[in-house]
C-alpha cells in the first residue's frame, strides 16, 4: 500500500523511520515547483535559492522540457546499447556541437560522469602518452567535491565523506586549489596523465579562483602532455553567467574559441542541469585523439544515451541558448553581490560575499562547527527563501536562472531582513 501523505510531519517521520540517514535536510516537505517558486505539502510558498544544486537552472517543470519528455515517454524510453535508437544519434550531434568537442560518452549521474573521465585519462595515459599500465596518476584540488563513489572520495579532502569507507583508490596527487606554482610541480612527477578540477569550487564554498589561473592551467597541462579535465557539473550549463565556468567572461550565449577568455578543457564533464531537472543525464566530451581509446565493452551504462534522457536534455539545453539565461545570470548576479555586499559592510554577523554568474555564497561570522548559519537557513525557510549551509558557516546562493530583477530584490530583502534580526 502506497501512503499518502498530508503533513510534513507524516512525510519526514517516514523518512526517518524507512530511509538511510544520508541527508540532513531543512525540515520543509516540498510538493510542487514552477519556475522559481516551490510549495510544501501544507500549501506554503517559497523562492528556491538552491536549485537542486544547479539542476534545475531552467527552472522547475518548465513547460517544454516537460513537454519533450511526455512525448518521448510515450513513444520509447529505453533499449540499453545493445541496439541503436533514433535519439542517441542526434544528440550526439547537438550536444558535440553545442560544445565544441569531436565526441561524447553519455552517462546518468554527475559522479558516473566524473569514473568515466578518470577511466579515459588513464586509458590515455597508457595508449597514447606511454605511461606504464597500472601506474597513473591524476592530480586533484584540495577541497573538491566530485561525487561521493568509492575512487572520488579516495582523493576527497571531506573527512565525512572518506571516513570508514576505505581502503581508499590510490593514484592521486592532491595539491592546493587556485595554485599554479602547486600544480607545476606536481606535473614533474612520473606518470601523471590529467589534472581534475573544478573551476569554481561549488560545494567548498563556492571559491572562485583567480581570473587567469584557468588559462594558466591549460598552459601548463599542455607543456606536460597532461589532459586538463574540467568538472561543470555544478557550474556549467549557464549558471556562472557564460555557457561554462571556462569560458571566463564571455558574453556570448555559447562558447567561442575566437574568445580570448574561453580555454576549452581537453574533457568536460556535465550533469546536473544539462536535463533541466527532469532526468539524470550526465555527459563527458572529448576531442577524437582523447575519446577513441574507449573501444566496445569497455566502459558503459543501461541507461547511459537512453532515448528519455537524450531527448530531455536537448531540449532542456535549447532552453538555454534560448532563453538566454546565461546573460540573465551575468545581470542578476552582478546585482545580487551588490546587494549582498551592502549586508556585509553593514552587519558584522556576516564576513563577505563571493561568487560569479547566479553562483553565490555568503560567509557566516562564525566557526564551521556553529550554528548560526544553519539557524538562519531556517529562519530563510520561516520567511519564505530556500538555501541550506555548506561547510558550516557558508551558505550558498543559486537561483533558477529564470529568476527575474524584481525578484530577485524580494529575495534580497528576506535575506536582509533575517540578517537584520540575527545581528540583534
Amino acid at each position: 500500500m502506497i501512503e499518502t501523505i498530508n503533513s510534513s510531519k507524516q512525510a519526514i517521520a517516514l523518512e526517518d523511520k524507512y530511509g538511510a540517514h544520508n541527508y540532513h535536510p531543512l525540515p520543509v516537505v516540498l510538493s510542487k515547483g514552477e519556475g522559481v517558486f516551490l510549495w510544501d505539502v501544507e500549501g506554503k510558498k517559497y523562492y528556491d535559492f538552491l536549485s537542486a544544486y544547479s539542476a534545475v537552472n531552467q527552472g522547475h517543470c518548465h513547460p517544454r522540457i516537460k513537454n519533450a519528455l511526455v512525448e518521448q515517454a510515450g513513444t520509447l524510453t529505453l533499449t540499453s546499447r545493445a541496439f541503436h535508437n533514433d535519439v542517441l544519434g542526434p544528440f550526439e550531434k547537438y550536444i558535440t556541437e553545442y560544445f565544441g568537442f569531436d565526441k561524447v560518452l553519455p552517462m546518468n549521474t554527475g559522479a558516473e560522469g566524473v569514473e568515466t573521465a578518470i577511466k579515459i585519462a588513464r586509458k590515455w595515459g597508457y595508449e597514447v602518452k606511454g605511461v606504464d599500465e597500472n601506474k597513473a596518476t591524476i592530480v586533484v584540488a584540495e577541497n573538491n567535491f566530485h561525487g561521493r563513489t568509492s575512487t572520488i572520495i579516495s582523493f576527497s579532502s571531506d573527512e565525512n565523506a572518506r571516513k570508514n569507507f576505505g581502503p581508499y583508490t590510490p593514484g592521486f596527487i592532491k595539491i592546493p586549489y587556485d595554485n599554479i606554482k602547486a600544480l607545476e610541480e606536481a606535473l614533474e612527477e612520473e606518470n601523471v596523465v590529467a589534472f581534475l578540477v573544478e573551476p569554481i569550487q561549488g560545494e567548498a564554498g563556492v571559491y572562485t579562483p583567480a581570473d587567469d589561473y584557468l588559462r594558466k592551467v591549460s598552459e601548463v597541462c599542455k607543456s606536460k602532455n597532461v589532459l586538463f579535465i574540467a568538472d561543470e557539473i555544478q557550474t556549467g550549463i549557464a549558471r556562472t553567467g557564460s555557457l561554462l565556468a571556462v569560458c571566463g567572461n564571455c558574453t556570448c550565449e555559447g562558447h567561442c574559441e575566437k574568445q580570448d577568455t574561453y580555454t576549452k578543457p581537453d574533457m568536460l564533464i556535465l550533469g546536473k542541469a544539462i536535463s533541466g531537472g527532469f532526468y539524470p543525464v550526465s555527459a563527458v566530451l572529448a576531442d577524437d585523439h582523447i575519446m577513441n581509446v574507449i573501444r566496445p565493452g569497455q566502459h558503459g551504462s543501461t541507461f547511459g544515451g537512453n532515448p528519455l534522457g537524450a531527448k530531455v536534455a536537448m531540449t532542456a539545453l535549447e532552453v538555454v541558448r534560448d532563453e538566454k539565461l546565461a546573460l540573465n545570470a551575468r545581470k542578476l548576479g552582478k546585482l545580487f553581490r551588490i546587494r549582498m555586499q551592502k549586508l556585509v559592510d553593514t552587519y558584522k554577523i556576516l564576513k563577505l560575499v563571493r561568487g560569479k554568474g547566479l553562483l553565490n555564497a555568503v560567509v557566516v561570522n562564525d566557526t564551521e562547527k556553529g550554528s548560526t548559519a544553519w539557524d538562519m537557513c531556517i529562519a530563510l525557510k520561516d520567511n519564505g527563501l530556500l538555501a541550506k549551509p555548506t561547510h558550516g558557516n557558508i551558505i550558498r546562493f543559486a537561483p533558477p536562472l529564470v529568476m527575474t530583477e524584481e525578484q530577485l530584490h524580494e529575495c534580497c530583502d528576506i535575506i536582509e531582513k533575517v540578517v537584520r534580526e540575527f545581528e540583534k
